[in-house]
This record gives C-alpha cells, sequence and structure tokens, in this order.
C-alpha cells in the first residue's frame, strides 16, 4: 500500500511540474512585454501547444494579436451601421475600419510567414523573415494607433472605439515584443524550435 502511494505521489508531482513548466515559460517570457498579466492571460490557453519554444511562442501571441484586430474590426465595422452617427464620427469610423483591414492583413502576413519559418530557419533566411514579421507586427500596431487617433470629436463613439483599440493595442504591443524576444534568443542560439 505504501509503494502504491509512493508512486501515486510521484506520478502527481510529475503531472504538476509537466503542466506547470509551460505556464513558467509564458510567465517568464511576458516579463519582457509591456502588459506582462495580458500576456500570461492571452497566452495561457496555448500552453500546451508553446512547449517552452520562442518561436510557438511569438506565433501564438501573434495569432492572439489577429484574433483580437478581427474582432475590433468587426465591432467597428458594426459602429458604421449605426444610425445617428455625426458626419465626423462616421468618417472617422470609416477610416478606422480601412486602418483595422490593413492591420488584420499585417497580423495575418506575420503568422504565415511565423508557420513558413518552420523548424529551421537559420542566417540570413531567418532575419529575412523575421524582418517581415517584426515589419508587419509593428505596422498592424501602428494601425490600430491610428484609429483610435482619428477621432477629433470627443464622444461616445470615440470612446468605445479608444476603449477597444487600446486593448488591441496592448496585446498586438506584447506580440511584438515576444517576436523580438524570439528574434533575439535566435541570433544567441538559444532557442528551441
Amino acid at each position: 500500500m505504501k509503494k502504491i502511494g509512493f508512486y501515486l505521489l510521484v506520478f502527481v508531482a510529475t503531472i504538476r511540474c509537466t503542466t506547470t513548466a509551460p505556464i513558467d515559460f509564458i510567465r517568464a517570457s511576458c516579463k519582457t512585454t509591456l502588459h506582462p498579466s495580458l500576456c500570461v492571460r492571452c497566452l495561457s490557453s496555448y500552453a500546451g501547444s508553446i512547449k517552452g519554444s520562442d518561436h510557438h511562442l511569438a506565433k501564438a501571441a501573434v495569432i492572439v494579436s489577429l484574433n483580437e484586430a478581427k474582432l475590433a474590426a468587426a465591432f467597428v465595422s458594426k459602429l458604421a451601421r449605426l444610425s445617428g452617427l455625426k458626419p465626423r464620427e462616421y468618417q472617422a469610423v470609416k477610416d478606422c475600419i480601412s486602418t483595422m483591414t490593413n492591420c488584420v492583413v499585417s497580423l495575418n502576413q506575420s503568422v504565415q510567414e511565423l508557420e513558413r519559418m518552420g523548424r529551421r530557419t537559420a542566417g540570413q533566411d531567418f532575419e529575412w523573415h523575421m524582418s517581415n514579421v517584426e515589419t508587419w507586427v509593428s505596422s498592424a500596431l501602428t494601425n490600430q494607433n491610428i484609429c483610435s487617433g482619428g477621432f477629433g470629436v470627443d464622444g461616445h463613439v470615440k470612446d468605445v472605439v479608444t476603449k477597444r483599440m487600446v486593448y488591441a493595442s496592448q496585446v498586438t504591443s506584447n506580440a511584438l515584443a515576444l517576436v523580438n524576444r524570439f528574434a533575439v534568443s535566435h541570433k544567441k542560439g538559444s532557442h528551441k524550435p
């Protein structure tokens, strides 16, 4: 009976170690972002696929950013269909739809580029792919900021759009930090595929 209890204890300890290790990796990695608690919250559900890989972490962060950008774009598109918008609000919303469309395209390209990178990308090939990803994620962040800054008139519409874009920008800022972290760790040779 004592043997069974011992093996059960070892089994439970093993499960606990294997399930917390990916979360610990995410927590440690998210400390390099501007919004670490948001970063951990957004990426925790990806822990199983991240498995301590900087590449998988960066890709998951960009996927989270892409999903949030799609939701924000849909939200702004619904706003454009509301009646009662002032002409300047309507134009700002239309401009925001355009910038958010560009944002979604940039993040989608980033995810595809990270997928193409696969397991073994080295040297100039790696740097070229990473340059693309960094540029596109940075562009997405810029578009989100342009969207929230495009409202010259204070009011409810500006407030709700700004709130939504601030959240999207925080998620994208975290993704950019983790993409940059992946690039640095790869150059140092400390990455895991």
